[in-house]
């Protein structure tokens, strides 16, 4: 078991977990991910590597509120323990200096894509980071990534903080004014789907994490099974990220509703 060291909120529904995890923490890089279960029948959940302290030896995580399974992660608290916790997984990103990359996150996509721009930034590449959100209180990790972004543009629906638009407005903005050799792009499948929609009319290379359902985690249950350029892929081993202009994400968005109705009789 892995006792919880700390715990933040950044919004009512968005909790912030460090985690004791030595080994994952010394062999984490960015784009990794692990799989928390909470209770000995609990579900595996499927979670990227915020962050990682090699002298607490800590591995940070950033859990939404969305089911049973994520719920009852993010009211652990202090000094509890998660059941399992298996990593790191996954490939890790690809870095090297590309020249000028636009890093887009939605929501608490944020988390998972901050090592990468920290890794990308210390890569020295130039990087501009767009952070969408709903509203103000929903924008995490600004700070953070402003230390390793030459620029940070805010979006939300609402217009409550920064620009009102999506997070396509602020990655055409960027595109328009300047030559971009690289997007990253990190949220909800429906976000990633239109940003790789906007990137591939401007011929903009574009790589994108996705967060498909999992139950394993090393490539045998077939779960998280993709189309990526009309082959079959597992996001777990080969992935998480791939080029966006591939991916099928209608039917990524199809395949992640495929337990919708369960997931409703088990918040009874």
């Amino acid at each position: 078991m892995s006792k919880i060291v700390d715990k933040s909120y950044f919004s009512p529904n968005v909790v912030r977990l460090e985690i004791e995890a030595p080994l994952i923490a010394k062999s984490r890089r960015a784009g990794h991910f692990v799989i928390v279960k909470v209770g000995e029948k609990g579900e595996r959940i499927p979670l990227t590597i915020a962050d990682s302290n090699l002298e607490k030896g800590t591995i940070t995580l950033v859990v939404q509120k969305m089911g049973v399974s994520s719920t009852k992660l993010c009211s652990l608290n202090i000094g509890d323990e998660v059941t399992d916790l298996v990593g790191p997984l996954g490939k890790a990103t690809h870095i090297e200096n590309f020249g000028t990359v636009v890093c887009a996150g939605g929501g608490v996509g944020v988390a998972p894509l901050l090592p990468i721009v920290t890794a990308l930034k210390k890569a020295g590449n130039r990087v501009i980071t767009v952070l969408a959100a709903r509203t103000k209180e929903l924008v995490i990790l600004e700070e953070q990534m402003r230390a390793f972004s030459d620029e940070v543009i805010v979006m939300t629906d609402d217009g409550s903080y920064g620009r009102q638009g999506l997070v396509t407005t602020g990655v055409e903005s960027v595109i328009n004014r300047e030559k971009v050799d690289l997007c990253v792009t990190i949220g909800p499948a429906v976000m990633m789907k239109f940003v790789s929609q906007l990137t591939k009319k401007y011929e903009v290379p574009t790589v994108a994490s996705l967060n498909t359902i999992m139950v394993d985690g090393t490539g045998m249950c077939g779960a998280c099974r993709i189309s990526v350029g009309g082959q079959t892929k597992f996001v777990c081993v080969d992935g998480p990220e791939f080029d966006a202009h591939q991916v099928d994400f209608d039917e990524m968005i199809m395949r992640l509703g495929a337990y919708r109705d369960e997931e409703q009789v088990a918040k009874k």
